[in-house]
């Protein structure tokens, strides 16, 4: 078993991978600077021996020995990444660099957690991966989808003039446990929002659509991903390809929760693409993967987590 690297380690997808890799055997070294991650995900990991917390910006270089690493390092929401838009480009493409060089100098293969931002607000449905998007370069969005994009041409560079072992992965919209409260994502809103009572916002007409995707299956795809033959490079997208619209998601979680919560409607901000649904065809192939858990058992659990955390 190795020793394993998962930049931002204490976010939510991080400690859900984290976890994971502890279970099946491994050292794992979470590296995080807790700018969105938090303590709370990975307080429970703390006493294990084979696991190590180290608070490090992956903007900064960092010098440890490796087997492999999962860089998920960046804020993922709207709200995180448009609080210092300069910094998010900075932990995507500086952080690639980083954590590349890293690879390279202790020979690790790499995952990146790209995203499905990455196609922007697209023109092609599904997308598939490739389909080269349709993204605003200079939209308040752009710091988190062109910085993703960067990232994943420095992968794919790395792997052209150095033989790196690369692999990467656009991840579409995932849910589950230990997302942030406040972190401005659909699911997490409209539940906080129903659990509260308080009127649940919808932005736009409530047609546009996302497709969800339970938090274990993604990190089970991701594994997989991991360890796909070194010449399988990806990118491959991951995600449920059930298709909802945010008014049929406020009305799941409305009557999932016994809410007194109205619906609410405002505008749609800018660049907001208007649909989302991964074809994960390829997923199928290559990692023999797709998601297990249906919408209603992952709001189900979901729900559940976000109770204990309002009542605590």
């Amino acid at each position: 078993m190795g020793k394993i690297l998962v930049s931002g380690g204490a976010g939510f997808l991080g400690s859900h991978l984290c976890e994971r890799l502890l279970d099946a055997g491994h050292d794992v070294l979470c590296v995080d600077n807790y700018f969105t991650g938090s303590k709370r995900n990975i307080e429970h990991l703390l006493p294990n021996p084979r696991f190590e917390a180290m608070r490090h910006d992956v903007t900064f270089p960092l010098y440890v020995e490796v087997d492999q690493i999962y860089n998920l390092a960046c804020p993922a929401s709207p709200v995180h990444y448009q609080f210092d838009p300069v910094q998010t480009t900075k932990t995507s493409v500086h952080g690639a660099i980083n954590m590349l060089g890293l690879a390279k100098r202790v020979k690790a293969r790499i995952l990146q957690a790209s995203t499905s931002e990455v196609y922007g607000d697209p023109e092609v449905h599904p997308q598939p991966e490739g389909y080269w998007g349709r993204v605003n370069p200079i939209g308040i969005r752009s710091c988190y989808d062109e910085g993703k994009r960067c990232a994943e041409t420095l992968f794919f560079d790395y792997w052209r003039q150095h033989r790196l072992e690369i692999k990467v992965m656009r991840i579409f919209n995932t849910y589950g446990p230990r997302m942030h409260a406040s972190d401005g994502r659909v699911v997490s809103n409209f539940i906080v929002q129903a659990l509260k009572n308080e009127p649940i916002t919808i932005y736009g007409d409530g047609s546009q659509t996302r497709s969800f995707c339970y938090v274990d299956d993604l990190i089970e795809a991701m594994i997989r991903l991991m360890n796909t033959p070194a010449d399988f490079t990806g990118p491959v997208n991951v995600g449920n390809p059930g298709e909802f619209t945010m008014l049929q998601l406020a009305q799941q979680i409305l009557a999932m929760t016994g809410s007194r919560s109205e619906i609410v409607f405002r505008p749609l901000p800018q660049d907001d693409p208007r649909q989302r649904r991964p074809d994960i065809a390829l997923a199928r192939q290559a990692l023999g993967w797709q998601p297990t858990i249906a919408l209603e058992q992952g709001l189900g659990r979901t729900i559940d987590y976000f109770r204990k955390v309002l009542d605590a």
